[in-house]
């Protein structure tokens, strides 16, 4: 039983020391110009370790999606069950996002640049729907507690998440051009903050 479980936990090491790696290999050298020959170098393991988890670069890297996404889909919901008002709830989600995007610059420059949009479209579809799902969660219970107005929160939701992505893309690709996060914030709420006597409608009102 010792010798499986010494064996579990090396190949455990051995598949973090190659994901390791080939971040700082496509981080450094990008999609095309990466190997996994240079993976395995970069993680100290023979090619054939590496062939071992990975049958290519492509489901290699599509793996670093998935891990990414999964980190940060647990620190959102993580956030979302910890903090009790909708408002302060939804500020930090939205500092979170940028938070992981400036974090994964790199990464997310590959894909975009290299890659192309469609590249990984299952898991980021898969994700989107995720996120939509919390960000209406989140609304609904705004209106609720009388914070928000009371909106479309499946439209509103959609609209946030875009806002973000477009974030997002500025973060990898114009980032001494950015707007504040405390003024992307802003911007959102500006939106969805209650304001009293305010009964003006809204692009994403519920339709009569």
């Amino acid at each position: 039983m010792e010798v499986v479980n010494i064996s579990r936990r090396s190949g455990y090491q051995s598949k973090k020391r190659i994901i390791d790696a080939a971040i700082k290999v496509f981080s450094q050298y990008g999609y095309s110009g990466a190997t996994m020959r240079m993976i395995a170098k970069e993680a100290e393991i023979s090619v054939g370790g590496v062939y071992l988890y990975f049958r290519n670069k492509e489901e290699l890297f599509l793996f670093l999606m998935r891990e990414k996404i999964k980190d940060l889909e647990l620190k959102l919901s993580s956030i979302l069950n910890r903090v009790r008002s909708s408002k302060e709830a939804l500020k930090e989600y939205v500092k979170s996002v940028i938070a992981h995007a400036t974090e994964n610059r790199e990464l997310i420059l590959i894909h975009t640049r290299e890659l192309g949009f469609t590249f990984g479209m299952e898991i980021k579809k898969e994700f989107f729907e995720k996120q939509k799902k919390l960000l209406k969660g989140v609304i609904e219970k705004g209106v609720q507690l009388d914070e928000f107005k009371e909106y479309n929160s499946e439209e509103a939701a959609k609209l946030i998440m875009h806002i973000i992505r477009g974030y997002v893309l500025s973060v990898v690709e114009d980032p001494e051009n950015l707007i504040d996060p405390d003024e992307c914030v802003k911007i959102i709420f500006n939106g969805l903050l209650k304001v009293k006597g305010d009964s003006s409608p809204s692009l994403c009102s519920r339709s009569e």
